[in-house]
């Protein structure tokens, strides 16, 4: 069992890991171009599992096979949300379309404020728990 004791949003790859570095970043962006993958760069201040579209950086990188020239990207989305979640996710188009196959987060906001769950009982007697990000207590903009 994997326990996540500094609370930290444990999405995508690498989730239970430190941070990885530049040099690890650029070693999995060439691992994804060596096998023909697009990149992708998201960001969002709301990381709610449910919350799978991110606002992209760019359009997805097609055909750029260049690591250095998407890290420089990725340092460029750091520049602009330093204190987002921000994402680089790899697409395999091998069966007709451009899925998902490789996701991970290489910025996070200094304090990450988590979730809560929220339990509610309901008809029945029975008991309903849905997921409450605190990071939405505040408005867009004003969360980090």
């Amino acid at each position: 069992m994997m326990t996540n004791y500094n609370r930290r949003v444990t999405q995508g790859q690498f989730s239970f890991l430190p941070d990885l570095t530049d040099p690890q970043i650029t070693a999995q962006l060439e691992y994804a171009l060596n096998k023909g993958w697009a990149i992708g760069i998201e960001y969002t201040d709301d990381p709610h599992p449910r919350n799978t579209y991110w606002e992209m950086f760019g359009n997805p990188m097609f055909d750029l096979r260049d690591a250095a020239g998407i890290l420089m990207e990725i340092n460029s989305c750091r520049k602009t949300f330093p204190s987002h979640y921000i994402r680089v996710t790899a697409f395999d188009n091998t069966r007709g379309v451009e899925s998902p196959t490789m996701s991970y987060i290489v910025n996070r906001p200094k304090n990450e404020p988590g979730f809560g769950l929220v339990r509610q009982e309901v008809d029945s007697r029975a008991i309903r728990y849905t997921i409450h990000s605190y990071a939405t207590d505040k408005s867009e903009g004003e969360r980090y």
